[in-house]
Parts: structure tokens; C-alpha cells; sequence
């Protein structure tokens, strides 16, 4: 008679097959049979469940964190001669012992951290592909298009908002290059446009030179050149017609907090 494991899970059960499979694996080369059962949500599903498992003789291996349906389980189990193992109850015990704290009995966190985790990682990798307008493809894909001249944060705020899992894209401005038309297609709510004073940004450029090795002196960090610029990026942001941040006098994280408020506030 082949040996059957029942997996039993009032979330998406990964954790305990995984567990059953490297226990398994002791035993004759693993051959165990798994039948799985996620998202178990009552004692009606238990109670089939217990029935099948008593049938089939059984063993049970369960990650259930409901409080109700564990006791029922065990109970149940306990009556009808079935080995139902829970996998969590140790480790469970132990953080609540050590750390004078309960647990929260709410099944899926893990998923939705992992999750979160992923969705942090995805948006990350969105900022450094379309970073600078290297691929202007990523404009309507994005949640947030960052648009303005050099040195406007562009890219450090990208990276900030991707790490709260915004997909961001940012678009530089320049007079000589025509801005991509799909900055015009996209619902102007999504593009924020970032301007600064031109003795500021003056003065970053010309940090920026020093740092390159370069002089001071070139037109990257002239003031006309400068006062050009911003006239172009305001016209273009005017007939976009997309919100516009100053951000002379801000880090990184003030700017992106006015933007988190923008789309807060539009329940974005």
C-alpha cells in the first residue's frame, strides 16, 4: 500500500509540502504520495478531509494558524486514530515564549510579504531600465513619469519610489531633442514634472563638473544654457499640463512624499 501524506493548509500549504518532501526524502528514497489541500477555510472542508485521510490511512501534515479549525483538527484526529502533525505549533510556541508576543492567527502574511517583496524587486528593475529615458517604451507601462532637465533628482527619486513599489520612468528634457510623444498620450495625472532655480542647479552642475574633473567653465553649468533649459522643460510640462514640483530646496524624500500624497489623495 503506497504511503499518503495529506497536506493540509488554510493558507497556500508551499511551507508544508515543502517540509513533508525533505522528511520524505529519509525515508526509502522519498516515495511518498502528496495530496495537497490549500486554502482550507471550515470545518466542513476538515471534516471530508479527516474522513478521506481515515480511508486512505493517512497521514496528516498541516500549516493551520486559525485557532478554531487547528483545534478541531487535532480533536478530530485525535478520535478517529489519525496522525495529524501540526509543523508550525513548535517554532509558534517558541516566538510567543521568547518574544512575549502572540501571533497574529491570520493565514497568507507570508505570501503577501513575499509578495511585497517582489513587487518591491519588479519596480526596482523598472526605475534602472527605463532610467533617463533609455527606453521610452516603459513611459505608458509606468506609474509615475518623472520629466525635467539634468540634474532634478530624476533618477534618486525613481529609485526611492521604486523601493515603495511604484514603477517609475524618467524622461530628461533637453532642448535639442524632441520630448517622446507618448509623454502626451499618457493621462497627465501620472507625469510630474520637476523644475528648480537656476542658481541652484548652477551650482549642483558645476559640483558635478568638479567631480567629473572637468572645468567649470562648460556650457553645461553656463547660466544661459541653464535659463534655456528650464524655459523648454516648463513649456513642455505647460502642454502636458502635468503637476510640477520645485525641488531646490528638497531631498529626495520630501519630493517623493508630495508625490505619494498626489496620488493618495486620487487614490492611486
Amino acid at each position: 500500500m503506497s504511503k499518503i501524506v495529506y497536506v493540509v493548509s488554510d493558507s497556500v500549504g508551499e511551507t508544508a509540502e515543502l517540509l513533508v518532501k525533505a522528511v520524505a526524502s529519509q525515508f526509502n528514497g522519498g516515495v511518498v504520495e502528496i495530496q495537497h489541500f490549500s486554502y482550507v477555510q471550515d470545518i466542513e472542508d476538515l471534516e471530508l478531509i479527516l474522513a478521506q485521510a481515515k480511508k486512505n490511512d493517512a497521514i496528516i501534515a498541516y500549516t493551520i494558524v486559525v485557532p478554531l479549525l487547528k483545534q478541531f483538527l487535532d480533536e478530530k484526529a485525535k478520535e478517529e486514530g489519525i496522525f495529524a502533525v501540526d509543523l508550525m505549533n513548535p517554532l509558534m510556541h517558541a516566538f510567543s515564549t521568547k518574544f512575549n508576543s502572540e501571533p497574529k492567527s491570520e493565514p497568507g502574511l507570508m505570501r503577501r510579504l513575499d509578495e511585497n517583496y517582489f513587487r518591491r524587486v519588479e519596480a526596482i528593475e523598472f526605475a534602472v531600465k527605463y532610467d533617463d529615458g533609455q527606453d521610452v517604451r516603459g513611459i505608458k507601462s509606468a506609474d509615475i513619469v518623472l520629466i525635467g532637465v539634468s540634474r532634478t533628482s530624476k533618477t534618486p527619486l525613481s529609485m526611492y519610489l521604486a523601493n515603495k513599489r511604484f514603477k517609475v520612468a524618467n524622461v530628461p528634457l533637453v532642448p535639442e531633442i524632441a520630448p517622446p510623444e507618448e509623454l502626451f498620450t499618457i493621462p497627465k495625472s501620472k507625469c510630474v514634472g520637476l523644475v528648480i532655480t537656476p542658481n541652484k542647479l548652477n551650482e549642483i552642475r558645476i559640483e558635478r563638473l568638479k567631480n567629473l574633473g572637468l572645468t567649470a567653465q562648460a556650457n553645461y553649468a553656463n547660466l544661459g544654457r541653464i535659463l534655456e533649459e528650464l524655459d523648454y522643460a516648463e513649456k513642455i510640462m505647460k502642454r502636458i499640463g502635468c503637476p510640477v514640483i520645485n525641488v531646490s530646496n528638497k531631498a529626495v524624500e520630501e519630493t517623493a512624499d508630495v508625490i505619494l500624497a498626489m496620488f493618495k489623495k486620487r487614490g492611486v
